[in-house]
């Protein structure tokens, strides 16, 4: 337990200084609301109404944002395999090549499917 001490101090120094950042932002911070603040951003383009049941978002701008995370994750675990590749052996070579399949499998799926065609 000793030397999770520090890592334990350090959560709670930065939980804290969260916690009070919030706290004293909210309580000194000018509370002026308007119309203009209170409508979402578009990018400078003026909202459109919403329907009233709500407006549907095409599921493709979801599985978009799903391909560029799992990307994101692949990179994640393939730079640091590429940096120690010696020191790993086979059994790093065969974790990535399996971590590799699987990755490649949900693009081909998501490909057959559809999901990166834009029109």
């Amino acid at each position: 337990m000793e030397l999770y001490t520090p890592v334990l101090v350090l959560a709670a120094l930065a939980a804290g200084f969260a916690v009070f950042s919030v706290a004293v932002s909210t309580l000194t911070g000018p509370a002026r609301y308007n119309r203009a603040k209170l409508d979402s951003y578009e990018c400078g383009i003026d909202p459109t109404p919403q329907p009233v049941g709500g407006g549907r978002v095409p599921v493709k701008f979801y599985t978009v944002a799903m391909t560029f995370i799992i990307f994101d994750v692949e990179i994640m675990f393939l730079v640091p395999w590429a940096v120690h590749f010696d020191a790993m052996g086979g059994f790093g070579l065969l974790a990535v090549v399996l971590f590799l399949v699987n990755i490649t499998v949900a693009y081909a799926y998501e490909w057959r499917r559809g999901g990166l065609d834009w029109d």
